[in-house]
């Protein structure tokens, strides 16, 4: 049975299931889980970007967050309900929110050799440099 997902722009009170799903993630985990608060996020939601949450079964099941100056600061899925297309539904509507922006870069990093890096490849993203942290850098061209 293929799951039916939908896509809505984040509020204020999905916090807790966002901040829920990132620190169950079992790749690209914090290395510091205890600099990455619930307070973190509004920032990000509301001056500094926007957010989406996919859904399934009436339950949060990922979420996603671009920033005005391009960068992707989230892109997680609740490890149960990974593979049926959370990811690329966020991915979606992250890009087409940042080219109406008239955003015309997206960034972002993340671990080499984990799924994130083979999806963001898959979504066309182009992989740069290794960065001092350890990071892949990719970026993707938005017009």
């Amino acid at each position: 049975m293929t799951a039916v997902i939908s896509v809505r722009r984040a509020t204020l009170a999905d916090i807790p299931a966002m901040h829920r799903i990132r620190l169950a993630v079992r790749e690209n985990v914090l290395s510091r889980p205890d600099l990455l608060t619930q307070d973190a996020y509004p920032v990000e939601l509301t001056r500094d970007g926007r957010g989406w949450v996919s859904e399934e079964d009436g339950e949060i099941a990922g979420f996603s967050v671009a920033r005005r100056n391009g960068n992707i600061w989230a892109l997680f899925v609740d490890p149960p309900r990974e593979g049926r297309g959370h990811g690329r539904a966020l991915h979606d509507a992250m890009i087409a929110w940042m080219r109406a922006e008239g955003i015309r870069r997206a960034w972002l990093s993340t671990d080499p050799a984990t799924r994130a890096d083979a999806f963001y490849r898959a979504q066309g993203w182009i992989a740069g440099e290794i960065l001092d942290d350890g990071e892949l850098a990719f970026e993707l061209p938005l017009d």
